[in-house]
């Protein structure tokens, strides 16, 4: 039975930064992709940012040189690191395991690849 336990959402004020945690337990396959997204209220939910089982990353381009997307596999942990955080920022944040290893670009940020996603961690920016 797969687990994922997400934390670090927060409040912050805008320039500030945080970082998410998301730990991966009972993962049938031995290697996958991992993908953050998030959704605002009324709209539909986006695709943050990507890393590939070989650590290959692709971000969306309204945080690219802000956030970092990392993570551990020796804890199956995925990370992603937001700095000058911006009122439009604000989300729920949500981190997503795809069985598949390696996505194709255009593939990365489509839900239905992903079979296990997070509770959710709301991220709020102040302005």
């Amino acid at each position: 039975q797969v687990r994922i336990v997400e934390s670090g959402g927060t409040s912050v004020q805008a320039g500030g930064s945080l970082r998410l945690s998301c730990e991966v337990s009972g993962y049938t396959y031995s290697t996958y992709s991992m993908a953050w997204f998030r959704q605002v209220s009324g709209k539909e939910r986006e695709g943050v940012a990507y890393i590939s089982s070989d650590g290959d990353t692709t971000y969306v381009d309204s945080v690219k040189g802000r956030c970092t997307i990392s993570k551990d596999n020796a804890k199956s942990i995925l990370y992603l690191e937001m700095n000058t955080l911006k009122p439009e920022d604000a989300a729920m944040y949500y981190c997503a395991v795809s069985s598949v290893v390696y996505l194709a670009y255009s593939e990365r940020f489509k839900e239905d690849y992903y079979g296990s996603w997070s509770q959710g961690t709301q991220v709020t920016v102040s302005s």
